[in-house]
């Protein structure tokens, strides 16, 4: 029976099973985004938590994109457990530097599941995936603008404040 239900999807086992990884790590994003907003909420900065709740709801939409690719290409795709969200931090600058080694990690999670596709000749997801490896390199940068920010205009007197307010306004243009 096994064997008939792999005849359904063109998807490997290894490459379905990576995917649903990637599931679970975008859907364990969103929630640490989440967790980061009420965080900056709690916490008086209030630019930030507007800017934490945009990217957790970015991470859900990229989670659902990988869920809906599984399951048009006649996969399983599994709805992940999301537990354990850490909901405190240590500074407003660590929120910032765990933002950036979440992205840092996605990014290195897709170009494995990349290198996956193309050690098994599956060009249909590795042509799937051009997408979020390119919007891995905005997202790796606005979070490492972000972090910048704090070296560059200090935390004291009113720097909080000030990066609070910037950090919304960074964008990233792909000018190439």
């Amino acid at each position: 029976m096994k064997d008939l239900l792999r005849l359904r999807t063109s998807l490997t086992e290894e490459i379905e099973r990576v995917l649903n990884e990637q599931i679970k790590m975008e859907a364990d994003a969103s929630a640490m985004y989440l967790a980061m907003s009420a965080w900056c909420d709690r916490n008086g900065f209030d630019c930030s938590a507007g800017y934490f709740k945009e990217q957790s709801d970015e991470e859900r939409e990229h989670m659902l994109r990988l869920f809906k690719y599984v399951s048009d290409m006649g996969g399983r795709a599994v709805s992940p457990d999301v537990t354990n969200v850490q909901v405190e931090f240590e500074s407003f600058r660590s929120v910032f530097e765990q933002a950036l080694q979440q992205e840092i990690a996605v990014t290195q999670s897709f170009n494995r599941i990349a290198d996956r596709c193309q050690k098994s000749k599956d060009y249909v997801t590795f042509t799937f995936l051009q997408w979020f490896l390119k919007e891995q390199i905005e997202e790796e940068y606005v979070a490492r603008r972000a972090l910048e920010l704090f070296d560059v205009i200090g935390e004291e007197g009113t720097g909080q404040y000030e990066i609070d307010k910037r950090v919304p306004k960074i964008k990233y243009e792909d000018t190439y």
